[in-house]
């Protein structure tokens, strides 16, 4: 099982150094933040109103395991940032729950009905975890990110309260 506390600016060192590479850096962050990361990037976030960071605790040992966020939009919020640490940790359901639980947070304190998130579409493993939590791909929102000589696609991904909660039903 997993719980999200909120994350602060002690927990910077601990998300800076999960962070290898720029090509990590873009894939969990998107292109707003530049390689390597740094306490100032983090605190921008952390001082922004309209996001709310989260560390991710596995309670069974009471480890941090990850890191999300989510950010309010005028009519929905943001899913992002999202990103479990350790490999090893990744396949085991953890994804699914961190979506749960942010969905969760976000539907019970903001009042939007629509969730939405950015995802590469090379990423197929995070695109499976975000349909079975009941997420769908919006084909009218699409975006490029380049690094080095590639160009990556983020596809856009939503789901509105109703559905939401019919699956946690």
């Amino acid at each position: 099982m997993i719980e999200l506390q909120l994350f602060t600016i002690d927990d910077v060192p601990a998300l800076i150094s999960n962070i290898k590479d720029e090509r990590s850096l873009l894939q969990f962050a998107g292109p707003m933040y530049h390689f390597p990361l740094t306490t100032d990037q983090l605190q921008g976030d952390l001082s922004d109103e309209n996001r709310t960071l989260f560390k991710i605790i596995d309670l069974e040992n009471q480890n941090v395991i990850g890191h999300a966020q989510i950010f309010l939009k005028e009519d929905t919020f943001l899913l992002g940032r999202i990103l479990i640490w350790d490999a090893n940790n990744r396949g085991k359901g953890y994804g699914k729950k961190v979506m749960q639980e942010l969905l969760k947070y976000g539907f019970s304190h903001y009042s939007r009905q629509l969730a939405e998130l950015n995802v590469y579409d090379w990423n197929t493993g995070a695109i499976e975890c975000y349909k079975k939590v009941g997420f769908t791909i919006d084909p009218d929102v699409r975006k490029e990110a380049k690094i080095d000589d590639e160009t990556w696609i983020s596809i856009n991904m939503k789901i509105d309260k109703t559905t939401f909660e019919l699956q946690e039903a």
